[in-house]
């Protein structure tokens, strides 16, 4: 057996390096600042509570807006006024920022910004006591906002769209009785954006928790397994599978059923178990010290790659 030629030799190493390249150009990257998510929740917290009506909803909303414009291609804001049952106006606002506007391609993400304006459970509310939302609400808008700087740094390619939905009025009423809940987002199926229908959505809500654990939703699992799918494998790409168990956590009602009930595949990517028995949800204990860069850096990082893996 004769000896390679050098020349041979070469060629083989720069294949096996350019093979190498290939799959590490595959693989997911983790690209997204946890710590920069952790800041944008300290400062929708230092807002105040963001209860519709209130000049802390006002002001977190006008931040929103230069947030976006100075980072998106284009920004819808849907304003509309929201008679709730006892005869509350409220004024809304959604927030849509669009990155490549003109590709048909498209992929929603969305979270609400807007807080609860009572302490405690649909059946023992104290409206004296309205909550920081630093995960409900704070933490899901953290991460939009995080995937937003992501997109702004690093484009995706020009045929593939992304929208980032913040809805408003999400958590206003009491969800036992279906009232005055999930407003923006039923206001955003009823009056969809210019474009196509994204080919699907996926729902950040709760994901800052220090002990992170975000199983699949019955819900996401019935009317969009392929979503789901999609965003639990790409955690297991990037080593989360321990934050990202593929168990049944059960349904939740969320923004992502109203997006279903009009035919988009939508999930939700919640952790719906925060602080000892789920006392911090809805409660004082969702505080900023409550939350972890972290576990925002971990969804941010599946959020960012999810985009990426797009074709």
């Amino acid at each position: 057996m004769t000896q390679p030629s050098r020349s041979v030799s070469t060629l083989g190493f720069i294949s096996v390096l350019a093979i190498f390249a290939s799959c590490s150009d595959a693989a997911p990257q983790k690209e997204f600042d946890g710590p920069a998510a952790y800041r944008y929740v300290e400062q929708q917290v230092g807002f105040g509570p963001r209860i519709p009506g209130t000049a802390a909803h006002r002001n977190t909303g006008n931040w929103l807006d230069s947030l976006l414009r100075a980072r998106a291609d284009t920004v819808i804001v849907q304003s509309w006024n929201h008679v709730s049952l006892k005869g509350d106006t409220l004024p809304l606002r959604n927030f849509i920022a669009r990155f490549n506007p003109a590709a048909q391609k498209r992929i929603l993400y969305l979270a609400h910004w807007d807080t609860k304006p009572a302490s405690g459970r649909d059946e023992q509310l104290d409206y004296s006591k309205p909550i920081d939302g630093a995960n409900d609400g704070g933490s899901g808008v953290a991460i939009l906002l995080g995937v937003a700087d992501a997109l702004k740094a690093k484009p995706l390619a020009p045929d593939i769209g992304v929208d980032l939905l913040f809805v408003d009025g999400e958590d206003y009423g009491i969800f036992s009785e279906k009232s005055d809940v999930l407003i923006g987002t039923r206001y955003y199926v009823d009056h969809p954006p210019p474009g196509p229908r994204p080919e699907f959505a996926v729902l950040f809500d709760m994901v800052g928790d220090k002990d992170l654990k975000i199983p699949t939703e019955s819900y996401s699992s019935i009317a969009a397994p392929e979503v789901v799918d999609r965003v639990w494998s790409t955690a297991e790409g990037l080593g989360y599978s321990a934050y990202f168990p593929r168990a049944d956590g059960g349904a939740v009602e969320d923004d992502h059923v109203p997006l279903q009930k009009a035919g988009i595949s939508a999930v939700d990517v919640i952790d719906f178990s925060f602080g000892p028995g789920n006392t911090w949800w809805h409660g004082p204990g969702d505080v900023v010290g409550n939350v972890s860069a972290e576990s925002l850096k971990i969804v941010g990082d599946v959020a960012v790659a999810v985009l990426r893996g797009v074709k």
